[in-house]
């Protein structure tokens, strides 16, 4: 029972990890303009993302665009793309072993054990997926954080940490924590005793009779 409920809270925490891990690989809140100085009239916005940089000014809509081009990105915006691609992939694929491998899922042909062996690739899988989701957005907020204290960049070029790093760091926990109780689980999980019980044996009235008629018989002889 207990081992069912810590699977149960894994495949929670790791889908809510999935689901910031694709929603911080599409948002363009990575690199937010910066207000500094004594700007204190602000007349647009600019949000830079791993696919696209938007623009949103004073009484406007937002206008979004696409990179013209990938390699005029710099190198750790370029490293982002492929690590978050890499960490979405891994991510989905160890909640397809973890649903795989829980308790509550009735594989016939599947012995619990194997169920173990899938559920620590589950969550092996998980906290793999976490560190690699956790290498882009510490490099892009490193990259950020030594722009913004260099003197010699403009500070209109000069940008901060964006709402989607923030997210990345919270789901890359999730995915850490759901690789990490998977793993616990498939350590720590009881396997069902099967008791093998031996049916008793029934004697038919055709073989007592046939053993009293012999038992009869060596009586007289």
């Amino acid at each position: 029972m207990v081992g069912g409920a810590l699977q149960l809270s894994g495949l929670v925490v790791g889908g809510l990890g999935i689901v910031g891990t694709f929603a911080v690989t599409a948002m363009p809140q990575w690199r937010v303009s910066a207000f500094i100085e004594h700007n204190i009239i602000v007349f647009e916005t600019i949000w830079e993302g791993l696919w696209m940089h938007c623009i949103r000014q004073v009484n406007i809509r937002m206008q979004c665009k696409a990179y013209d081009s990938v390699l005029a990105l710099s190198a750790d915006l370029q490293a982002s793309q492929g690590l978050m691609c890499a960490g979405s992939a891994l991510s989905l694929l160890a909640l397809v072993l973890a649903a795989i491998g829980m308790r509550c899922t009735r594989c016939p042909k599947s012995p619990w054990q194997a169920k173990g062996y899938i559920l620590l690739a589950a969550g092996l899988l998980f906290i793999l997926s976490g560190l690699v989701e956790l290498v882009p957005i510490c490099w892009v907020a490193n990259s950020i954080i030594s722009d913004f204290y260099n003197p010699v960049i403009n500070v209109a070029q000069k940008r901060e940490l964006g709402e989607a790093l923030y997210l990345g760091w919270v789901a890359s926990f999730c995915l850490v924590a759901a690789g990490a109780t998977f793993c616990c689980s498939s350590c720590c999980a009881e396997h069902p005793r099967r008791h093998r019980y031996s049916s008793p044996t029934h004697h038919s009235p055709q073989q007592h009779s046939s053993t009293e008629s012999s038992y009869s018989k060596s009586q007289y002889v």
